[in-house]
């Protein structure tokens, strides 16, 4: 194959619909919009959800709890994910977000318990789990909470 042979899969490519250019394109005269009414207008339709007046769903259904404006959203690191730090090394979380451990610090570093650590390491987060402190310390690092 050439590169002057290639050619789009079939059906991939479509072509645009181009109202309003005359009786024999089969879009002419009113362009597919039918004869007057709301739609039939530039700026016409509905807002989305709008049923004519009745009551729409999302105002039918009931509403149930609520959201708390002062919760804190912590960024949750696993225990395995820290065995990419060398033996020693103090983990803070300037350094998670530095080297893409964490993508976004959100309200603070949770440290969780999952998987298992093999290094000693000083870790530095605003919260851990019962388990990973446990974990951390058995490996003969340290926590501390900032």
């Amino acid at each position: 194959m050439k590169l002057h042979e290639m050619k789009p899969a079939e059906g991939s490519r479509k072509k645009r619909k181009r109202v309003g250019r005359g009786i024999g394109s089969g879009h002419g005269k009113t362009s597919g919009r039918g004869h007057d009414g709301q739609n039939a207008r530039s700026g016409g339709g509905v807002r989305l959800g709008f049923e004519g007046g009745q009551i729409p769903l999302f105002q039918r259904l009931p509403k149930r709890g609520f959201t708390n404006i002062n919760r804190k959203d912590y960024a949750v690191v696993n225990l395995d994910k820290l065995n990419v730090f060398e033996e020693g090394t103090e983990v803070t979380p300037e350094l998670l977000l530095e080297l893409g451990v964490v993508s976004n610090a959100k309200s603070g570093i949770k440290i969780l318990g999952d998987g298992t650590l093999t290094k000693k390491l000083n870790v530095k987060a605003n919260k851990f789990s019962a388990s990973a402190k446990e974990a951390i310390e058995k490996a003969g690092g340290q926590t501390e909470v900032v």
